[in-house]
């Protein structure tokens, strides 16, 4: 995204060459797509395709200085070319993540500093991408429950090209050398590059169709875009289109790059075949402005060679670091986009990355004392950041060493008991705390004993009484699994095995079942299996989810596609426990933690939210079930909440461990309620 050549003035109309003149074009490219970022971002909420065009011109830039310091080299090769990557990336990047982690500390609750602190350091490392795959962090609209720091992903896929392309370019020319063929440099390499490209596009398409989330950050599946990149300047620099296909190729490739983020939803489809239409686009706008140097360019060239699109290049990677958490701030202060708020996002980020372009950026490459003492600022600022990052984590780390106290028996935490039967209160603090609240997890969170978005394989534990003949089946997604502490005990103390089948996002489902609006195929293969095995199985009763919150209004519903696992239920004879799920915490459709608000010093009821918005007045499973003797609607609500109040805090227990997950020593409290409820559905005391 940011490595420029020497700049040409703004209003130059040369035409663009790829050997060995700067690609004025190019530059433009760069200021159209990260216009389309910051617009598509700020405005519609969705992927543009701008980051796919900054991942195709970082493949073409880097791969040929790398390939020139190599077939040049008359000293030291690998540490300038470090050096000179690293200037141009940290300066500008430490600058805003001091930013971030200022208006963190001032503005969010400490529970949140945690995910900030893994994020900087991830960011500072560039394996940003691997943070976000691996907590299932959706790429999509802004909100102020989504990291400032969450678009630096790009940036880390693109170094990690770097350093695997730069290991590439050593071993390809060094073999050349060796064989004495040093004129076959450039062949293999696009060769190396093509096949690397194959592979990855082919894997992008594969995991897409099943880890979508997932694929979105993978480095293996972004390879080909940047791997396009360094084949178009090693090898369409030596063919010359004539003029009519050149004007053609610019103009088709304008359209597609402008109407991309329209017509394909980037974030439920990239990488895999879709992001041809970016990638695609950027090759024809580089292919339609490599002509020769006297022949005249074609329209559209020359509109990428404009003033605002040069000075939009020229600012590119600043603006692409400072537009995000700025965003994010301005959603955090409860102000939505409009027009004015907007706006002012964009004009704020354009005026952060002028300043930060000139009195950062430009100083560490101009050659003068001041360029040394700032270098060490940035450097100094880096090791910083990194240090307090750390150290706070081994704060957390120490301060959450020891698992959660069972306070189920301590009668100052009565939990669900004072909401259902008044129990009395005393004056405790919380349990779990909000520091605790993450880690207050269900058993089998803990044993692995859930598949992840990841993972296709089923897996099942034996909780409860395992020696026990009979079994209840547990089945389906994290809701499902909220309440394994109440059945576990209550099947040591009653003798029956609870045999877990879970999957996280994955309530059964043998439709077309969704994560977060995007396809989630995986699921539904997964929830077909689970059906085959209970049907060879038979437990004597499966307890699962029967409703969801609305996606559309208020209250909840009981999806069609539970409808369809219950007729499987029915014609296999199986009983269900169709238990009603619990309330979700949101503000106008944004999820928000109990601890956060919290720690920002909103008590029970204020963190809470009104039942009316998050519970429809009758258990919508009580109808959906009529068709379905066999399915018992099961609802614990009055457990969870108050008769207009679901609060967060009840009898001085959690009653969340995030936004919508019961935390493990809240469901321990509310072993009473569930136990009169399954002996008297059961009948098995």
């Amino acid at each position: 995204m940011h490595h420029q050549a020497t700049t040409r003035a703004p209003g130059a109309r040369a035409v663009g060459v790829l050997r060995p003149g700067h690609r004025v074009d190019l530059d433009g490219l760069r200021g159209l797509a990260i216009a389309l970022v910051v617009v598509f971002h700020i405005w519609f909420g969705r992927v543009s395709g701008g980051v796919d065009v900054f991942l195709v011109l970082s493949g073409f830039f880097f791969t040929p200085m790398v390939l020139r310091r190599v077939e040049r080299a008359d000293g030291p090769v690998l540490r300038p070319l470090v050096v000179r990557t690293a200037r141009r990336l940290y300066p500008a990047a430490v600058v805003v993540f001091g930013a971030v982690a200022l208006w963190t500390v001032w503005d969010r609750p400490f529970t949140m500093w945690d995910a900030t602190t893994r994020q900087l350091l991830a960011s500072l490392a560039y394996v940003q991408n691997w943070e976000l795959a691996r907590t299932a962090s959706d790429y999509a609209a802004a909100d102020l429950s989504v990291s400032p720091l969450q678009h630096l992903w790009s940036m880390s896929v693109q170094v990690q090209f770097y350093v695997g392309v730069t290991a590439v370019v050593f071993l390809v020319a060094a073999a050349c050398r060796r064989c004495g063929r040093r004129d076959l440099t450039t062949p293999v390499l696009v060769s190396v590059l093509a096949v690397a490209a194959a592979v990855s596009f082919a894997y992008a398409a594969d995991i897409g169709r099943t880890h979508q989330g997932w694929a979105y950050y993978d480095t293996g599946a972004r390879t080909w875009e940047l791997a396009v990149g360094a084949i178009a300047w090693l090898a369409i620099g030596r063919v010359v289109l004539p003029a009519a296909l050149r004007a053609a190729a610019a103009v088709v490739g304008l359209a597609a790059l402008v109407g991309c983020g329209f017509l394909v939803d980037g974030a439920a489809q990239f990488p895999g075949p879709a992001a041809l239409v970016p990638v695609g686009a950027a090759m024809l706008l580089v292919v339609a402005g490599a002509g020769a140097p006297e022949s005249r360019a074609p329209a559209v060239t020359r509109v990428l060679e404009s003033r605002p699109l040069q000075f939009l290049g020229s600012i590119a990677y600043p603006l692409y670091l400072w537009h995000w958490p700025i965003l994010i701030a301005v959603l955090s202060a409860g102000h939505s986009v409009t027009v004015v708020t907007g706006s002012a996002v964009t004009v704020v980020s354009i005026a952060l990355a002028v300043a930060t372009r000139s009195w950062v950026e430009e100083p560490v490459h101009r050659r003068g004392a001041g360029r040394g003492v700032l270098i060490a600022l940035v450097a100094t600022g880096a090791v910083g950041l990194a240090a307090v990052s750390a150290a706070w984590q081994g704060y957390l780390d120490r301060a959450t060493a020891q698992p959660t106290a069972d306070v189920s028996a301590d009668e100052r935490y009565p939990g669900a008991l004072a909401l259902v039967d008044g129990e009395p209160v005393p004056d405790a603090p919380m349990r779990p705390t909000v520091l605790d609240a993450d880690l207050d997890l269900p058993q089998s969170t803990l044993d692995g004993c859930i598949a992840d978005m990841t993972q296709r394989e089923v897996i099942s534990c034996v909780y409860g009484d395992p020696d026990a003949t009979r079994t209840l089946a547990l089945a389906g997604g994290s809701h499902a699994e909220h309440w394994l502490p109440a059945l576990h005990r209550i099947g040591r103390d009653r003798g029956f095995a609870v045999i877990t089948y879970l999957k996280m996002g994955c309530p059964l489902d043998i439709g077309e079942p969704l994560l977060a609006d995007l396809p989630y195929p995986d699921c539904r293969d997964w929830s077909s299996e689970v059906l085959d095995i209970l049907a060879a199985d038979r437990p004597d009763w499966v307890f699962t989810t029967s409703t969801r919150p609305s996606p559309t209004e208020f209250g909840d519903v009981t999806p069609d596609a539970y409808l369809d696992v219950w007729a499987r239920f029915s014609a296999l004879a199986l009983p269900v426990v169709a238990v009603r799920d619990t309330p979700w915490l949101s503000r106008e459709g944004v999820p928000y933690r109990a601890a956060d608000c919290l720690a920002d010093g909103g008590d029970s009821e204020s963190c809470g939210l009104p039942r009316s918005e998050a519970l429809s007045e009758i258990d919508p499973a009580r109808a959906a079930s009529l068709p379905f003797p066999s399915v018992v609607p099961v609802d614990f609500s009055d457990a969870v909440c108050g008769p207009d109040v679901c609060r967060v805090v009840e009898g001085n227990v959690l009653v969340y461990h995030d936004s919508h997950h019961l935390s493990a020593t809240y469901v321990r409290s509310l072993v009473p309620v569930v136990d009169s409820t399954l002996g008297e559905v059961t009948g098995w005391w």
